[in-house]
């Protein structure tokens, strides 16, 4: 098991990370924040004549053909440029699981229109209520050839921008995956603030009319295998972007400690400092290794339900303590929203809450290895 980076990965980062620094840029994010929706149009078609979008895509419908590793790679350097694009909900939530289980014709009328940023799509799973994502209570009734669904999903990113929004809705056969028309009837969007100001809607579904063309698995074994494999993506995901939202706010960190002096010396020589940046770095690499694993095992197609856990568990709690540790070690100007670290903490928050507890997904892990030893 080797986890250094391939030449097409290094690639992919370097490419991404370039479009990044030159578009991406404090004042060009300021400038978004301050407009009527927190989404750089300009930097997304960039990324799409870069072909960055299409990373995942299948060659026949205009991408690259790579694999979760690659993609991974993209929404890491997302987060570590905190890039107001729904590169995550739209490239991980929707794409892939739309060429893993779509149809001939889903995959032709969605994915090209990925991979050229024409289309936007997002993915909710997430309930009201919260409990488990793979047991939703949002419920799938057939109606003639199609479905309606009833229910809810919360925290849905860009959902006002969306054409489609994958959902999970699940009947007495098990769970399904719907391509749902958030503007189409039966279905209503409601906005939300979010902590780093990412465009989010409620979306309730109050039988909603999903037409035959937009299931993308029915209800039944098939359909739990499909959620479940979606799931794993998107948390793995979550926890990538959160390793590169941490790395960077680190290497800020330490650029500002190495130049803030105190008391004539450079406050990085200091007992204290050094120490709180030393754990603040071995838990972003401890991140960086178990996302690394789990978007690998991912890529293999191998079982990594257990690894993905372990990637959320450390991506929380990681983003948790290095936004804390960030924030004081930059003293005042580290709550300074004219300063870019602010914007860092607050995307750590978010992918924190969006992946939710880190108690409960232990012991979920725990009860898993009880079971198979």
């Amino acid at each position: 098991m080797d986890f250094h980076p391939s030449e097409m990965q290094r690639d992919l980062r370097d490419l991404a990370r370039k479009i990044f620094e030159e578009q991406a840029t404090p004042d060009r994010l300021r400038e978004i924040e301050r407009g009527e929706l927190n989404f750089d149009d300009q930097l997304w078609g960039e990324l799409a004549r870069a072909n960055l979008l299409g990373i995942a895509v299948p060659a026949e419908q205009g991408g690259m053909g790579q694999g979760f590793p690659e993609l991974a790679v993209l929404v890491e350097e997302c987060g570590r440029a905190v890039a107001p694009v729904p590169a995550l909900p739209t490239l991980v939530g929707a794409a892939l699981p739309i060429a893993r289980f779509g149809t001939g014709e889903q995959r032709e009328r969605w994915l090209p229109r990925v991979a050229t940023g024409e289309a936007i799509l997002s993915c909710g799973l997430a309930e009201p209520a919260g409990g488990d994502p793979l047991a939703p209570t949002t419920r799938a009734a057939r109606d003639g050839a199609g479905w309606r669904l009833s229910g809810s999903k919360l925290g849905v990113p860009f959902g006002a921008q969306a054409e489609r929004v994958l959902v999970s809705a699940a009947n007495e056969a098990g769970v399904g995956l719907f391509l749902v028309d958030p503007v189409g009837a039966g279905a209503r969007r409601e906005d939300l603030i979010s902590t780093a100001f990412e465009p989010q809607v409620l979306l309730a579904l109050d039988g909603a009319v999903v037409p035959a063309a937009d299931v993308l698995v029915a209800p039944g074994p098939d359909g739990d295998a499909a959620a479940r494999w979606t799931l794993e993506r998107v948390q793995a995901a979550l926890a990538a972007m959160q390793l590169g939202v941490c790395d960077r706010a680190l290497r800020m960190t330490a650029a500002y400690t190495s130049t803030r002096e105190q008391f004539g010396r450079k406050i990085s020589t200091f007992q204290a400092v050094g120490q709180r940046a030393a754990n603040a770095y071995i838990d972003v690499e401890c991140l960086r290794l178990v996302v690394q694993h789990a978007a690998w095992l991912l890529g293999e197609e191998r079982p990594a339900s257990d690894e993905v856990s372990i990637a959320k568990i450390w991506a929380g709690d990681t983003g948790h303590r290095v936004s804390f540790a960030a924030q004081h070690l930059h003293g005042g100007m580290g709550v300074d929203v004219d300063y870019p670290l602010h914007r860092y903490c607050l995307w750590a928050k978010q992918l924190e809450l969006t992946l939710g507890s880190s108690i409960d997904e232990i012991d979920r892990l725990g009860a898993r290895i009880a079971a198979a030893s």
